[in-house]
């Protein structure tokens, strides 16, 4: 038999309550997702979806480890709340954007290229004052990998991995910056698991991830999203939805809180590899996120 588990107050790491049966609709939008998993040849993918109305969840390959690509970037945004709500920082303060970058392997620089990274304008700015929120802006809302590294060396990549795991998430980890080849040459990876991305979202959604007021403050950011062909694509036009993608060769992600009328929110995380065609993870994604909305609203 399936099961699913129960999954209200998702705060500290806990053991999970017995699991109970899972609902006809959710059996059978599992068999729908592996099913059109396979459908694409070579593909693996890790489901997990987590209806914050009825605390019911469904998960397929939901632990298994996958490279984090920018998905990473959402523990390292709930890190900077945090900070800012202790005190420890203002989202207002600034610092001088540099782009030079220390590998964790043996402490050598190294430097981001603007021709791979999504946002390119921020490199104009290099040399000059950023502020905080301007540069945790850009890393959501356009993935930008120099303000991602910026704001991980303020933070400390130990402090972002350690806040990750306090609020749930028992797999991840959040090892470095981006394109720090060394380390990737080492196997030295941010890594995590649709579940643990699935809790994150959860801890957001229900303003747990940290004060209430700045986890409002990120939904809204993470809802300004500007690459939207991955679980957005297969909603309702108009669907509102705070979500971070990720990619990197062959490997293509998303987590969302979707915002059905009417109802409770729901967490839906896709990540996929080994499809090399971006597009074709893309089509995947779009057609589980529109499965699950027909299961989840349609109750």
């Amino acid at each position: 038999m399936l099961f699913l588990t129960a999954a209200c107050g998702l705060g500290a790491p806990r053991s999970l309550p017995a699991p109970v049966p899972i609902p006809a609709g959710f059996a059978q939008l599992r068999a729908a997702i592996e099913h059109r998993i396979s459908a694409v040849p070579g593909a693996e993918a890790g489901v997990w979806l987590l209806d914050l109305g009825t605390g019911e969840t469904l998960a397929v390959n939901a632990t298994t480890r996958f490279h984090a690509a920018s998905t990473m970037k959402v523990p390292v945004m709930i890190e900077l709340f945090r900070r800012h709500d202790a005190g420890e920082l203002r989202l207002d303060s600034t610092i001088v954007l540099r782009n030079e970058f220390k590998s964790i392997v043996d402490g050598s620089s190294y430097s981001l290229d603007a021709l791979d990274d999504s946002d390119s304008s921020l490199y104009a700015k290099t040399g000059q004052r950023v502020t905080l929120g301007e540069l945790n802006e850009r890393m959501i809302t356009r993935s930008s990998n120099l303000a991602t590294n910026a704001v991980i060396e303020l933070l400390g990549a130990g402090r972002v991995d350690a806040t990750a795991h306090a609020l749930g998430a028992t797999t991840i980890q959040v090892r470095r910056g981006v394109e720090d080849g060394k380390a990737f040459s080492a196997g030295l990876n941010n890594t995590t698991s649709a579940r643990d991305l699935g809790v994150l979202m959860a801890a957001l959604a229900q303003d747990r991830a940290a004060s209430r007021a700045s986890c409002e403050a990120m939904r809204a950011i993470l809802r300004r999203q500007e690459f939207n062909d991955e679980i957005p694509a297969g909603l309702p036009k108009g669907t509102p939805v705070a979500h971070k993608t990720g990619w990197i060769t062959a490997t293509t992600h998303d987590a969302a809180i979707i915002y059905p009328p009417g109802r409770p929110p729901y967490v839906l995380v896709v990540l996929t590899r080994a499809i090399p065609q971006r597009k074709v993870a893309q089509a995947l994604m779009a057609d589980i996120s529109r499965d699950a909305w027909q299961a989840v609203t349609h109750r």
